[in-house]
């Protein structure tokens, strides 16, 4: 048996209830992972309230970290005692749980220089920036970015990412403690987006220019600031949605401010092709453990204080990357 938490209804963070599983053999191309931390995500919220339908009960989660307890029949390139990690998106869930059976297709392979914790607190991030920042654009150097949620747990890794490029980076933030954290991670100005005006601001720190990429993981809030603070033919990158949907976009309002460009990428479809996943897995590691890139766990909690983790993760007010113990 293991411990997971379930959720047998839709709601707010109360609905998470810590079970008792039964765990069973993994089958056909299946591993068995016993897990020493696990991420937390904001789409495990969309999970919890419904907003991404999944037959009730079930699970929660989609990263972690462990070891590799049973292979599966068919499985190659994983063996019981290997130190892996993961992330996915859809089903199964059940990543918040001490031991979890999933397709070995997910797994990742976690060098010696990088530990549980590390791991768990940044493969989905650390993926989600390494496409940003590998796949998204072709940056030059000297390029000046504006990096929404600069504080959150992608936004330090995409300001660390970003000063290997060469990139400036202005980064919105909501408080005075963000700030600091995300000027010590490179971000170069600071835009504290609930009391001042994006686009302004962007304006003036680049002569009226604007910035030739927004990378924008808020949404509804801040989508407007984030088309006006764009360069002519400049790229609006949606990757996330934590105040709301993104309302539709007038094709002719791009035209009209600079023939503007707005993509809303997927991590799956970056890492669906395990070559592509297991580059930029191998520089998003490979830079952590050189410490070209620090991750920063801003808050961990016991597997059984799920809900406080979710209630938390909510309100705003986290920094960096939070997990879950076993």
């Amino acid at each position: 048996m293991a411990n997971a938490i379930r959720f047998h209804e839709t709601g707010g963070p109360d609905v998470l209830r810590l079970d008792d599983v039964e765990v069973g053999a993994p089958g056909v191309g299946e591993v068995r992972v016993r897990h020493h931390a696990i991420g937390l995500n904001f789409a495990d919220i969309y999970y919890r309230t419904g907003l991404y339908p999944v037959p009730l009960p079930n699970g929660m989660g989609v990263e972690a970290s462990g070891v590799v307890e049973e292979v599966g029949p068919g499985v190659e390139g994983f063996a019981p005692g290997d130190r892996v990690t993961y992330t996915y998106t859809g089903t199964p869930l059940g990543a918040y749980s001490t031991e979890f059976v999933l397709p070995a297709r997910h797994l990742i392979q976690l060098p010696d220089g990088v530990d549980f914790t590390t791991a768990a607190a940044c493969t989905m991030r650390g993926l989600t920036a390494a496409y940003l920042m590998r796949r998204i654009h072709p940056y030059r150097e000297g390029d000046t970015i504006l990096l929404h949620a600069a504080a959150g747990g992608v936004g330090l890794i995409v300001a660390q990412w970003a000063k290997l490029l060469g990139l400036t980076v202005i980064g919105t933030v909501s408080t005075e403690e963000k700030a600091e954290v995300a000027r010590a991670n490179g971000v170069d100005h600071i835009i504290y987006y609930r009391r001042e005006d994006t686009a302004q601001r962007v304006r003036e720190l680049t002569g009226g220019a604007g910035v030739p990429v927004v990378l924008d993981s808020i949404g509804a809030a801040t989508v407007e600031a984030s088309l006006n603070s764009l360069a002519k033919r400049g790229l609006l990158v949606c990757f996330g949605t934590s105040s709301g949907p993104i309302p539709p976009i007038d094709p002719m309002q791009l035209a009209i401010k600079g023939s503007l460009f707005v993509t809303r990428p997927g991590l799956a479809d970056y890492i669906a092709d395990p070559a592509e996943r297991a580059d930029l897995a191998g520089e998003l590691f490979g830079h952590i453990a050189a410490g070209r890139i620090t991750i920063q766990v801003g808050q961990t909690y016991p597997l059984a204080d799920a809900a406080r983790a979710h209630k938390e993760l909510e309100s705003g007010a986290l920094t960096g990357s939070s997990i879950l113990l076993p």
